[in-house]
């Protein structure tokens, strides 16, 4: 027995480890990307970039900081706990698209993993198979094997969802479905015509959550807009976050847009006051800002490109991407000694350079890294130290 699992209480020890569930027990923590701090810390290097979690290399939008510091003096008190003026600055912001849906659809989370989380603690039991496809973002299994609910993990297509053989994999015991669009880490998506047909296959006891954190990214009007399909699956759920294309990732603030009678069921097992002040008050100034989301979208853009280029000069092959990020095999496709390190080598040796990537070993990718995508400079500076850590290695 681990000398970490045992406890003390007067002159008994007690394995405290054994008290938790069996599936907290075998439960692996979400692996975050490493800090810029951390990396000072360990390596002493000061000039460091950070392309590791998919973050709006912008910053904050000034809105958002003219909001924040006249939000300041409140800051002493709890905030509103049903995030009102939130809420119908997302229904402004949506009424601006066409896109209408009431105040009762909404359920606001800390960053939008907290709302995957209380969809599972809302409807899965241990009885209950929860699917997600392979390659598919780490926090669908750990809310599922949190909650005791069977993971079935669906082989992925062309490192994508397979919606077909995801519909196959539906039994008796099939509660939820995780879908990604545009895919984390893969940056993949699947279109709207499969995704009608998917929905049109799924029982409506079965419920599918639609997870958009990355939909601000992909303006062809060939994939699926989760909202504009609600009215017709009541047992769709929308997920979405302003960490991303909106640049708050540090505030964690995501909702769900659903029915209203899950957005009520989520909304009893939700904790109050999850989202702080700052970031209700940050989420709503931003939504105002069209201009920073615009010139986000376009900066990313730009930067996926020059990324794709650069990678093909290296010669180094990657997965065509929706998202700010995009993944690449760290094997140039001419090398001769393939297998001869792996992308966390590779990972760590960036590191060194003051670069910090993502390594794809947990995603079971162990030959891919996933970059995000920066400004120009900082993704010259991958780009270049990529080639000098590989050609190292060659």
């Amino acid at each position: 027995m681990n000398d970490s699992k045992l406890g003390n209480v007067g002159n008994n020890a007690c394995d405290y480890f054994s008290l938790a569930q069996p599936s907290v027990q075998a439960l692996h923590p979400y692996l975050p990307g490493k800090p810029i701090e951390e990396l000072q810390r360990e390596l002493g290097l000061s000039n460091i970039i950070k392309l590791a979690s998919n973050e709006n290399p912008l910053g904050l939008s000034e809105k958002v900081i003219q909001a924040i510091q006249s939000a300041l003096k409140e800051g002493a008190r709890y905030p509103d706990g049903n995030g009102y003026v939130l809420k119908q600055a997302l229904l402004d912001f949506y009424a601006r698209k066409n896109q209408v849906f009431d105040l009762n659809q909404l359920t606001l989370g800390n960053g939008s993993n907290d709302v995957l989380e209380l969809i599972a603690r809302a409807f899965v039991g241990s009885s209950d198979e929860v699917i997600f496809s392979e390659y598919a973002f780490a926090v669908y299994s750990i809310v599922t094997q949190a909650v005791g609910a069977k993971a079935v993990e669906v082989p992925a297509k062309d490192w994508g969802h397979d919606l077909v053989a995801i519909s196959q994999s539906l039994t008796s015991k099939t509660k939820l479905i995780f879908l990604a669009n545009p895919n984390n880490p893969t940056g993949t998506a699947f279109s709207n015509s499969d995704f009608i047909s998917f929905m049109d296959a799924v029982p409506s006891n079965v419920l599918v959550v639609l997870d958009e954190a990355y939909g601000e990214y992909i303006k062809e009007d060939t994939f699926p807009d989760g909202l504009s399909l609600l009215a017709n699956y009541p047992n769709l759920i929308i997920s979405r976050t302003f960490s991303k294309a909106w640049g708050l990732a540090s505030m964690r603030v995501g909702y769900a847009i659903s029915s209203p009678v899950i957005a009520d069921l989520l909304n009893r097992v939700r904790q109050p006051f999850n989202v702080n002040l700052f970031a209700l008050v940050g989420a709503a100034a931003v939504l105002n800002d069209s201009d920073y989301l615009e010139k986000g979208v376009g900066l990313n853009s730009k930067g996926l490109k020059q990324l794709e280029d650069g990678l093909g000069a290296l010669g180094l092959s990657f997965i065509p991407s929706k998202g700010n990020f995009i993944a690449f095999n760290v094997y140039p496709e001419s090398a001769n000694n393939k297998k001869a390190y792996t992308g966390m080598d590779i990972y760590q040796l960036l590191l060194q350079e003051g670069v910090i990537v993502r390594p794809l070993v947990n995603y079971k990718m162990p030959d891919f890294l996933r970059v995000s995508i920066g400004l120009p400079e900082e993704n010259q500076r991958f780009l270049s130290s990529l080639e000098s850590v590989i050609k190292s290695l060659n």
